[in-house]
């Protein structure tokens, strides 16, 4: 079974950066879709940034020009570097990847940002 962990959460300024990362189990490169969602208080998850084996990725209205994911492949790595933070982006995030029609999940970590 495919594990995923999280990593590089924590409590940032507004205007700060945070880089996600998210090492998993076996190759990425099997998983069709890799991204990152995250869930705040008093809402519903949402999909926050998605990258396709191909490379090609899609972003949440909220995190497009401030996110970026990515993916290494030989280190079987997904990143999320996350830029100009403001306090409406505090959420747990995890990792997610779909894998032969089959959907993995991380634990999450927590995202804070305020002064």
């Amino acid at each position: 079974q495919l594990q995923l962990v999280e990593s590089g959460g924590g409590l940032v300024q507004p205007g700060g950066s945070l880089r996600l990362s998210c090492v998993a189990s076996g190759r990425i490169s099997v998983s069709a879709v890799m991204g990152w969602a995250r869930q705040a208080p008093g809402k519903q998850r949402e999909a926050v940034a998605t990258i396709f084996s191909d490379g090609r990725t899609i972003y949440a209205s909220s995190a497009k020009g401030r996110f970026t994911i990515s993916r290494d492949n030989a280190n079987n790595t997904v990143y999320l570097q996350m830029n100009n933070l403001e306090p409406k982006d505090t959420a747990i995030y995890s990792c997610h990847a779909v894998v032969f029609g089959r959907n993995f999940w991380g634990q999450g970590t927590q995202v804070t940002v305020s002064s």
